[in-house]
């Protein structure tokens, strides 16, 4: 077998990956020759803290950690110029049809810009096809407790890796390792406004963060009635958008945490990571009459 091009790991800046990245600068894996952030451009001020701290450490320990982008998704969805990449919405149709809209962020915002930098480094940037055998090492930060969301990649030219899984570590695990090397306050790594945040997390946000929840507060609002760029068309949203599952406007919600969770319970929205279904259920889906209205959280574009 061929050995790889590259060695690259995949960081979301959550409790996993930054406990590999800390494993690696101490000697205990493996180095990588670069650590890959996709920055979306609207994670939580806690994950660029705790990016910036990782980048410092790798940096000691001579690795690289970069940041690549594809926009800001908050900005880009609510720019009428600008084609709409689809976020897990929860949706209310005109005859109060409950839905979810399809996922296509973490596609477009995370591994799409991951691959194309993995591309890059090994010298063949899309469109180039890359030569058989040439391929890259991509370490993903995925223990044990979550195993069943390790998968191959479905390219040839990267080959996934889960060195957590090597160690049979779990997330308690890696927050016990961060902790005990003075590294503290490792949350999840997710959007500001993720419909699949639970309301524990909103609550917290609303207390501890009151800038960052009227950011969603203001989003929630600003896409009630489609994307900007489907409304500009003259295709509005024949229903309505909302961030919460209650589908009302997010700071109207009747927010009720369960039992304070740790960190190590708090899995986060990594490139391929995220816990959540590709495709979330549409638990009632569109007559054929409806197709193309907001029952199953499609626009007509």
């Amino acid at each position: 077998m061929s050995q790889p091009r590259l060695r690259v790991l995949s960081l979301g800046a959550g409790l996993q990956s930054s406990a590999i990245v800390l494993l690696a600068a101490r000697g205990e894996i493996a180095p990588f020759d670069v650590a890959v952030f996709a920055d979306t451009g609207w994670e939580p001020r806690s994950v660029y803290r705790q990016l910036d701290r990782l980048t410092a450490i790798a940096a000691a320990a001579g690795m690289q950690v970069v940041r690549v982008s594809t926009g800001n998704i908050r900005a880009d969805a609510l720019d009428p110029a600008h084609r709409f990449a689809s976020m897990p919405l929860f949706t209310l149709g005109p005859n109060g049809e409950r839905g979810m809209a399809r996922r296509q962020c973490t596609s477009e915002y995370k591994i799409r810009p991951i691959k194309a930098e993995v591309r890059r480094r090994l010298g063949y940037p899309h469109p180039a096809r890359v030569p058989a055998g040439v391929w890259a090492k991509i370490a993903i930060g995925i223990s044990v407790d979550e195993i069943h969301r390790a998968r191959d990649a479905d390219v040839a030219y990267m080959r996934n890796t889960f060195p957590l899984l090597d160690l049979g570590w779990r997330r308690g695990d890696c927050l016990r390792y961060l902790n005990e090397h003075g590294l503290t306050g490792f949350g999840k790594s997710s959007c500001i406004g993720c419909p699949f945040h639970d309301d524990a997390y909103w609550a917290d946000l609303k207390t501890t963060s009151p800038a960052e929840w009227a950011d969603a507060v203001d989003f929630d609002r600003r896409i009630r009635h489609g994307s900007a760029r489907a409304n500009a068309d003259g295709h509005p949203l024949r229903g309505r958008y909302y961030l919460h599952a209650q589908r009302v406007p997010l700071d109207q919600v009747v927010l009720r945490p369960r039992t304070r969770r740790t960190p190590e319970d708090l899995p986060g929205c990594g490139p391929f990571t995220c816990p959540h279904p590709t495709e979330p259920v549409d638990p009632d889906p569109p007559q054929p009459a409806d197709v193309g209205t907001a029952t199953a959280g499609r626009e007509v574009a």
